[in-house]
């Protein structure tokens, strides 16, 4: 945390270089994150995979997620984000420039896949936690927000940038490209982040518990309830992810909407661009009419739109683009929301872990979504308006039930803003 003696003008001067190159290392290092999904209809034919096995290879990259990030981003407490970031940027160079290398098949990709989503979970929370421990919790949620817009950006980039490489060099040299983009960031972080001369814990938590004892972490209700939320968001929006490529390619052949102006990863590019603008809107809603209000409002219509898409979506490629659009939007709305009300709920001294589970949680949803739309696409005889029906509308029962568990949780308001919910609140009495 920062110290409470007001930052001089050089002080801020220093921070907002830091959040600027944290971001554009962000950029470079993510902007190859999906990669795989973009190509996924082409990668499914060259390689004869069936649904169930695409969707592992695109859930490996979560699940080593899931289960790197609790040791990666805990260590932050004691350890310098700087050198666990680093670590996670070196996996993700290695991992990229292997599969462009050496990928030839469902187990090498899986496999590849996995170190990948390792970096991803050495990178991405504890990007986060270099600044979050440099701000107070009045500045924690727009600090939360412009991290993850870098993160939004590079996401979004993602899929044009792997059509654009893969039609002019082939899918190889596109993720050794990207492997070399994450390169130059974990060049840029050595060389430019100054090292922290002491770790923001250096003795034990006052609760006395050690570096990995979860049990303070699981207790706080308040940052709970905003990372159950999270795992079906994130469960929700990498199924999005994914498979929305696969989803509006399948329409457009079944429709006869293949020579639309607008691709499929087109669509998705424009979406994640979109949605990154959704989430920061959504974060200053959260402000201004309560965190808990907005999490509602978005889970609720993510569960709406999940539960009609595939149904409503298949007949007309433009509808399809219309409906995945807007559900996306729906989806990203409260994605920094979530995030922030974690952070800033959190113990201090336990940030770390905090945000580890946070995101070992996040990404339990984002290994099961992918996987389970492939599953279920496959349970309901392939790609079909039933299949992705089916499969879409199990989302939205899951979002119901992560709804559900929030609102039960009751989480609380971050500081700043519930003075300015209740205001709100007692006037509209």
């Amino acid at each position: 945390m920062v110290p409470l003696s007001p930052a001089t003008p050089a002080d801020q001067r220093s921070l907002a270089r830091l959040v600027a190159l944290v971001c554009a290392a962000q950029v470079l290092v993510q902007i190859g994150a999906f990669f795989w999904p973009a190509l996924l209809p082409g990668m499914m034919q060259r390689w004869s995979l069936t649904n169930s096995e695409a969707g592992w290879i695109t859930a490996s990259f979560y699940g080593a997620y899931m289960l790197s990030v609790p040791v990666l981003v805990t260590l932050t407490d004691r350890v310098d984000p700087k050198r666990v970031y680093l670590f996670g940027v070196g996996c993700t160079v290695v991992g990229h420039l292997l599969f462009g290398l050496l990928a030839d098949g469902f187990w090498s990709a899986l496999a590849l896949r996995a170190l990948t989503g390792m970096g991803w979970a050495g990178t991405y929370m504890t990007g986060l936690k270099l600044l979050a421990d440099r701000v107070d919790r009045r500045l924690m949620s727009r600090a939360v927000t412009g991290h993850a817009a870098s993160i939004g950006i590079s996401g979004a980039a993602s899929f044009a940038c792997a059509d654009l490489l893969d039609g002019l060099f082939g899918w190889r040299l596109a993720f050794m490209i990207v492997a070399g983009t994450a390169a130059l960031a974990w060049l840029l972080v050595a060389w430019r982040v100054p090292a922290r001369q002491r770790p923001a814990v250096v003795s034990k938590p006052a609760d006395g518990g050690s570096l990995y004892d979860f049990r303070p972490v699981f207790a706080n209700r308040s940052a709970m309830a905003y990372a159950l939320a999270y795992c079906v968001h994130t469960l929700e929006m990498n199924a999005i992810r994914g498979w929305g490529v696969a989803f509006l390619g399948y329409v457009a052949l079944a429709s006869g909407g293949a020579a639309a102006a607008l691709a499929p990863t087109t669509v998705l590019t424009l979406l994640a661009l979109s949605g990154t603008l959704a989430s920061i809107a959504g974060n200053e809603a959260s402000i201004r009419l309560g965190r808990r209000r907005l999490v509602t409002l978005a889970m609720a219509g993510s569960a709406l739109l999940a539960g009609s898409i595939g149904w409503l979506g298949t007949g007309s490629y433009t509808v399809a683009i219309i409906l995945v659009f807007v559900w996306g939007m729906v989806a990203w709305l409260d994605s920094s929301s979530l995030t922030a009300g974690t952070a800033g709920t959190a113990d201090p001294e336990r940030r770390g872990a905090t945000l580890a589970v946070h995101s070992m949680l996040g990404y339990a949803g984002g290994f099961v979504g992918p996987l389970m739309v492939g599953f279920l696409l496959d349970l309901s005889g392939g790609m079909s308006t039933a299949g992705w029906g089916t499969a879409f509308a199990a989302i939205g029962v899951l979002m119901l039930a992560g709804l559900v568990a929030f609102r039960r949780l009751r989480p609380s308001e971050l500081e700043g803003e519930a003075d300015h919910a209740a205001r709100r609140t007692a006037q509209s009495r």
